[in-house]
């Protein structure tokens, strides 16, 4: 299994800290206390390798359709202003991620970053809807070649602490690229054109950059 490049270094302190812990345990000389508190941690270990885990996975591009930007479950797909960038009615569609999910996001439609902004917020649950206005949060947005505007908002969840965005203004980005990862539970959100044809529903299971939310 390979691993993310963002966990190497959270991995590497798990796997030294698992080890410190055991061998401690281990000059106690109780055999049942080592082989308890080895029973015990690995599962945290395991955990932190499985969530950084990075999946191969065959990215076919799509010029005109929307890719999940993540794994998850679809919680929105509702009519909605969008305040930051477009200051107009847009169509939201959000993907939840859990602790079991894969956390790397990827872009959802190939063009040009024409804005990034990273918010600092709060850390509510992330399937809640004002979440998307007052979490921690990253909001890219990217022009494709005919004029289209897509925005992705990262935001972070009750647990998770860190958005990690790869977006920078001007940057070419295609919908093989990766767009960022966030620690430990959180959505994305995206806002199209009012009238695009949705290909998902709600509550249902997606898989970053495989299943086609939207046609454009």
């Amino acid at each position: 299994m390979r691993l993310h490049k963002e966990g190497y270094k959270i991995v590497l302190i798990s796997i030294l800290i698992w080890l410190a812990v055991n061998y401690l345990v281990g000059l106690t000389g109780e055999t049942v206390f080592r082989v308890f508190m080895i029973l015990a941690t690995l599962p945290f270990l395991v955990l932190t390798v499985r969530f950084f885990r990075y999946p191969h996975r065959i990215i076919t591009p799509a010029p005109k359709s929307v890719l999940s930007p993540a794994d998850g479950n679809i919680v929105a797909i509702e009519e909605t202003t969008e305040n930051e960038y477009f200051k107009d009615r847009r169509l939201q569609i959000s993907v939840f991620m859990s602790v079991n999910n894969v956390h790397i996001n990827w872009n959802p439609v190939p063009g040009e970053v024409t804005y990034f902004k990273h918010h600092s917020g709060h850390f509510m649950a992330a399937y809640l809807p004002k979440s998307s206005t007052l979490n921690e949060r990253a909001t890219t947005v990217i022009r494709m070649a005919d004029g289209t505007e897509v925005l992705v908002r990262q935001i972070a969840g009750a647990v998770a602490k860190r958005i990690i965005s790869y977006s920078t203004v001007g940057k070419k980005v295609a919908q093989q690229d990766e767009l960022g990862f966030i620690r430990f539970g959180s959505r994305v959100d995206i806002y199209l054109p009012v009238g695009t044809k949705v290909n998902v529903e709600l509550c249902q299971e997606v898989t970053g950059s495989q299943t086609i939310l939207a046609e454009l």
